[in-house]
């Protein structure tokens, strides 16, 4: 609004309603982490309206919890959210930037070093595409200097490159994930309410003050402890995942559908509590897509047809196929 001289009270009303519809939008991808994105839409709502520091990002988190609880995936769908694109979406692997040197790689080198006229990968992605989620993956693994140009970025907003330009990143929102404290989450094994969530979330966050330096934590916007999935969360991944492969199949008007005893099957043959989501995705991959991959290029599942999934007293998925209607061809008179 400052840049365009239109007053916030015009945006649009649609984007209006957009915004206040953002947890919930955020909550159909993301499963069973409430407060992590209430704290993501909050702070959204707070920048568009114009109530943000105007000199710095538009929210700056740090998610802390075990592999496959949905960081990534709540950064990816807020990147899609807020810009229509999960490609808006930096993301910036802090295991590559381990050394002290590989400081220069993410602002770019000073001049008369090799790779001075390449930018740097953090600051020229940002300068092509100013309006984005900047996701800083395992930071914890990342050397100590690299924090002094994460500081710079949390305090003032702007960065300068190796070639003297000014990068804004106020117009950006900055999500640093983490697996420190992991086995305190696991430990509680799901069991999140009231005394018990608080003394496991207190756990992990002092472990995050002893390996990060108190003015460092001091200017993220929020540390957020994610959960670890239990199986009713799956449950409901099961549909999410189920979801893609639907629209990929409707791409060939071929329908599928699944039984409840179908579902719990998947769930219990991808449920691992110490990896989360993802040996879930890679069972539905083994047991849904790969057989019906087969049937496809075997001509098996034709387009126009309709898939049921169900489990087969062998304790196996069982695959029917429902014949398509045939086509009757329109006659033609000589």
């Amino acid at each position: 609004a400052r840049w365009t001289g239109i007053p916030v009270t015009k945006l649009m009303e649609g984007e209006m309603q957009k915004l206040l519809h953002l947890e919930e939008e955020l909550h159909e991808r993301v499963v069973g982490q409430e407060e992590a994105v209430t704290a993501v839409a909050e702070a959204v709502i707070r920048a568009r309206s114009g109530l943000k520091d105007p000199n710095r990002p538009i929210g700056s988190f740090i998610f802390l919890g075990p592999t496959g609880g949905g960081k990534t995936e709540l950064a990816r769908a807020l990147a899609e959210f807020l810009f229509d694109d999960e490609r808006a979406m930096i993301r910036i692997d802090m295991s590559e930037y381990q050394e002290k040197h590989t400081v220069a790689r993410l602002i770019g080198a000073p001049p008369g070093y090799i790779g001075y006229e390449e930018g740097g990968q953090l600051t020229e992605a940002v300068r092509r595409r100013p309006y984005s989620v900047i996701l800083f993956d395992e930071i914890e693994k990342a050397h100590h200097d690299v924090f002094n140009v994460l500081l710079q970025i949390l305090d003032d907003g702007r960065l300068t490159d190796g070639q003297g330009r000014t990068v804004d990143f106020k117009n950006a929102i900055v999500i640093m994930t983490s697996n420190i404290g992991s086995h305190r989450i696991l430990e509680y094994k799901g069991s999140f309410a009231g005394e018990s969530y608080a003394r496991m979330k207190d756990a992990v966050l002092e472990e995050l003050r002893r390996h990060f330096r108190p003015e460092f934590l001091n200017r993220v916007d929020e540390l957020i402890v994610f959960h670890s999935l239990t199986e009713d969360h799956l449950k409901q991944i099961v549909e999410i995942q189920l979801a893609g492969l639907r629209r990929r199949l409707a791409e060939r008007h071929v329908t599928l559908e699944l039984t409840d005893r179908a579902r719990s099957l998947l769930v219990r043959t991808g449920y691992d509590p110490n990896y989360g989501a993802r040996p879930l995705k890679r069972a539905i991959q083994r047991e849904i897509e790969n057989p019906l991959a087969r049937r496809i290029l075997g001509g098996d599942v034709r387009d126009g047809q309709s898939i049921a999934i169900d489990v087969a007293p062998s304790g196996n998925l069982e695959f029917s196929v429902k014949q398509a209607p045939e086509v009757q061809e329109p006659a033609y008179q000589s």
